[in-house]
């Protein structure tokens, strides 16, 4: 999986950095990284803990 996923950020020319910086950024609802929210916007919390802002939708800072 990691092959085929360091081969799909090769074909789409975004840098590691500019994806890092892209999930390292908070959801003004409830202040969690980018990263924490699933495909649909929905938070997933931290550390196996849900999230209880009721996020549905990410909202960058």
């Amino acid at each position: 999986m990691a092959g085929e996923t360091e081969s799909k950020i090769q074909q789409s020319r975004i840098s590691v950095a500019e994806l890092i910086s892209h999930f390292r950024e908070k959801c003004k609802i409830c202040g969690h990284h980018r990263i924490m929210h699933d495909e649909i916007g929905k938070c997933e919390g931290v550390m196996n803990k849900p999230c209880t802002s009721g996020c549905e939708k990410f909202q960058a800072e």
